[in-house]
């Protein structure tokens, strides 16, 4: 029978990549345990990015080679990425979104921001962005919340005006919004530490090389600039893509009939507010009172289920958690590893001779923008931050880069990168599936928009990270 899932060509390969590199001798000044692991774990992201098998299916099967090769133990080393708190947090995150889905509570959002935004089409845009801003913190997939969320309202709202995809009625209004929903969500899943998969994953890193990134200190670091980016890139969009439909008298009282289809705020509701507030407060300052963030969003997790607002069978129906504790925890200590036993320090030391002539003043951007520019050739953002995250803040740092500067930039750009391309991110291939949007002016939009971005994280960001004092 055959397998859907899998891609033998694709398969193939990926695995000659693996054992190209394994028999490859080991470069001097590195154990040739290190080099055999780094053969291992750049087939396996070679893998996710060819997509030859699902992720987790690529990254058990990478730590299937790790364990039969001998390079990784199964006692203390190969299965502690699954204990790893960070990852944790992200997973109990997932089952918290799902609460928003289940008891509707970010549909009403949604439709409550519509009813005092959409007047005009501008507006819609506005409206759908603050929804994604508000469940951002609590929703790790973005695409998750922006397909499973925002996707269907705003596809709902085009229809309702009579804008259709790959029809010329699309530039209506289907065309703009899609534009404008896609690229907030890149813009707030920069913001919050659990607003995407991977985000946890630079915090990781950072703190292997000395730099601690709590969920605050991101959400901080990102405040400014963020809401610069949310409030002025619909209004670009809307000027390079002006809807033909400006005005939306009827998109307030469509909003007005379907939050009367839903009836008044129902108990579960008023208990998923409570436990974001919850989740927020002790986020921001359980820190201060030595309460790790994992904790607390354990913490609320156990409310949601003493409350009946999820039952166990939600959490265990929760694939995209289960699915993100297999690869996340796989990939990550595959890359502690890596670091604990030499490679990324001998790579980043040959990677910062090419630049070590430079001051950080100057090695700073060039890094970044090749880190950024660099997401053209991946499918995945995970896949990229795994691949290059460490590496490019090691050799950002031993150039003289400020360490926080260095990691809460790669923070935030690994993020922003996705705004490039249809494939580069998660929400990406959902909203251009919808058809409302030509590929062409896809890609245009998504360089000129990462030009903006850079601008706008580099500017004003760094005017703000200097008074906070990263550096």
């Amino acid at each position: 029978m055959k397998n859907s899932e899998v891609s033998l060509p694709k398969l193939a390969i990926t695995l000659m990549i693996g054992l190209v590199l394994w028999f490859i001798p080991s470069p001097e000044g590195l154990e040739p345990r290190a080099w055999h692991l780094f053969a291992i774990f750049l087939s396996t992201i070679f893998g996710i990015i060819l997509k030859a098998l699902p992720m987790g299916s690529i990254c058990m099967t990478g730590l299937a080679v790790a364990l039969f090769t001998g390079i990784l133990k199964i006692k203390g080393e190969a299965l502690t990425g699954f204990s790893n708190s960070t990852i944790w947090l992200i997973v109990i995150a997932f089952f918290i979104a799902r609460g928003f889905i289940k008891t509707g509570l970010g549909t009403r959002i949604a439709y409550f921001f519509i009813y005092l935004l959409g007047k005009k089409t501008l507006g819609l845009s506005y409206g759908l962005a603050l929804t994604d801003l508000i469940l951002a913190p609590v929703t790790p997939s973005n695409t998750a919340r922006a397909g499973g969320v925002i996707f269907p309202i705003m596809k709902s709202l085009s229809h309702s005006f009579g804008s259709d995809p790959h029809e010329p009625s699309r530039k209506k209004m289907g065309e703009f919004l899609t534009f404008s929903c896609f690229q907030v969500d890149m813009v707030t899943s920069a913001m919050f530490m659990t607003a995407m998969a991977a985000n946890p994953l630079i915090a990781q890193f950072a703190g292997e090389h000395g730099v601690k990134i709590t969920w605050g200190s991101w959400a901080l670091a990102a405040l400014v600039p963020g809401i610069i980016s949310l409030i002025i890139i619909p209004l670009v969009i809307y000027k390079f893509f002006k809807p033909e439909i400006t005005e939306t008298p009827n998109a307030k009282e469509h909003a007005k009939e379907n939050l009367q289809k839903m009836g008044p705020m129902t108990k579960s509701e008023w208990t998923m507010i409570a436990v974001f507030l919850f989740l927020i407060v002790f986020w921001i300052f359980g820190g201060s009172l030595g309460i790790a963030s994992t904790t607390t969003a354990f913490g609320g997790l156990a409310i949601l289920l003493i409350t009946g607002v999820l039952t166990w069978d939600d959490v265990k129906s929760e694939k995209g958690a289960w699915d993100t504790l297999i690869w996340f925890g796989v990939l990550v200590m595959m890359a502690s590893f890596l670091n604990s036993l030499g490679f990324i320090p001998w790579f980043s030391q040959f990677v910062s001779k090419e630049v070590s002539g430079l001051a950080w003043t100057t090695a700073f951007p060039i890094l970044l923008g090749v880190y950024f520019y660099s997401h053209y050739i991946f499918a995945s953002s995970t896949a990229h931050v795994t691949a290059m995250a460490s590496v490019f803040m090691l050799v950002g740092i031993s150039v003289g880069v400020p360490p926080a500067l260095m990691a809460i930039s790669l923070g935030f750009f690994s993020n922003l990168f996705g705004c490039l391309t249809h494939y580069g991110s998660g929400p990406a291939p959902v909203f251009f599936g919808s058809g409302f949007v030509d590929l062409g002016d896809w890609w245009k939009l998504g360089f000129g928009l990462s030009i903006l971005n850079i601008i706008i994280w580099m500017t004003v960001g760094g005017i703000w990270w200097k008074i906070l004092g990263l550096y």
